[in-house]
């Protein structure tokens, strides 16, 4: 398998962004990324998906959706949608409708900022997800970069602090996307955990101060979603789409926050009696799983069944575990970076059955 980088959920002058795709292309060529998938709220964009080139570095830009419905209030339950040709937000006002939708056209689609709470100090509101009803989705959005920011603002002050030092942001996902995640796939759901973004490159204001709320490339080198595939990126942009998405619907992907260290070189999987597996995967449990994490550098590594934390690795870059016991399992990483420690690395599911 092939691991590549993969920023998503991001907007553009076609929504609620200040740059064009060719600068959020160029941006992520800036940063390394392989792939970025631009999903402008309720708009589908056309003409613009392929690879853009600067020199000998390249990156495949995509285009999605962020479909929410613009006449409730607050405007609560937004949706990314990917590879669906058409545009769906007529279906906006009926969450499972528009699930339906995309899964009757072939996409794949991601609850967007489960967890989004309001900011008062900055006339922000709360913009969580609440149709927990909902069937059919591919899965969620365990950490968006922006949505964490309003848990940190409670004063305008902080907001000037951030926007001057976003390197302080990042501290993991909102506790209760995690929880809601854990709780979805031990109850048998399979629930694909992607990082996004939601980079908008803002610009502010407050009095004399002037500054861009937070660029397309420091959100680039942040929380990204690494997938892997089959076999390298070819450059023919049609093929890749597809491997892209082929991979990220069946969960063969992690969040990593590549701000403190790159996570590139991470992995999780399983040996069992008869095959082996990978994120994303099933895998027996007669005769025992051995289940093998290995990160890029050392770190708190814990390993977590349905949810519950089995053991916690301080300062390891390996990890290994026999089991005979049917669950979903997953790990999960913190370094410290800045003073404190934070989230690292989110490894979606290897389900033991």
């Amino acid at each position: 398998m092939r691991e590549i980088i993969v920023n998503l959920h991001m907007h553009t002058r076609y929504s609620d962004g200040s740059g064009t795709h060719k600068d959020i292309a160029h941006a992520a060529i800036r940063a390394g990324l392989d792939a970025v998938i631009v999903t402008d709220h309720n708009v589908l964009v056309q003409g613009v998906e392929g690879y853009y080139r600067v020199a000998r570095d390249r990156v495949l830009l995509l285009v999605g959706q962020e479909v929410h419905d613009q006449d409730r209030v607050p405007q609560k339950n937004h949706l990314l949608i990917f590879n669906v040709p058409r545009d769906l937000s007529t279906l906006a006002d009926d969450p499972q409708a528009l699930i339906n939708g995309v899964n009757d056209a072939g996409g794949i689609c991601f609850i967007a900022h489960p967890w989004d709470p309001e900011a008062p100090a900055f006339n922000e509101t709360d913009i969580s997800w609440e149709a927990w009803e909902a069937e059919g989705y591919t899965g969620l959005e365990l950490w968006n970069g922006l949505s964490e920011l309003k848990t940190l603002v409670p004063t305008k002050l902080h907001g000037l602090f951030y926007a001057y030092f976003p390197q302080f942001i990042g501290h993991g996902p909102i506790p209760e996307t995690v929880q809601k995640w854990d709780e979805l796939t031990s109850h048998g759901k399979r629930v694909v955990a992607v990082g996004g973004s939601d980079a908008h490159a803002m610009n502010m204001s407050m009095g004399p101060f002037r500054r861009v709320i937070f660029p397309y490339e420091f959100h680039f080198r942040a929380v990204n979603t690494h997938v892997f595939i089959p076999e390298p990126l070819t450059g023919d942009a049609p093929t890749d789409k597809r491997t892209i998405y082929e991979a990220l619907a069946s969960g063969h992907c992690f969040v990593g926050y590549d701000l403190p260290a790159s996570t590139r070189g991470f992995r999780f999987k399983a040996k069992g009696l008869e095959r082996s597996a990978i994120m994303g995967d099933e895998i027996p449990a007669k005769g025992g799983v051995t289940l093998h994490a290995h990160f890029p550098l050392k770190a708190d590594i814990s390993l977590l069944k349905d949810g519950v934390p089995l053991f916690t690795l301080r300062n390891r870059q390996t990890l290994t575990h026999n089991t005979s016991e049917p669950g979903v399992y997953r790990v999960e990483a913190k370094r410290s970076y800045l003073g404190r420690k934070r989230g690292w690395i989110y490894s979606n599911p290897i389900y033991v059955r």
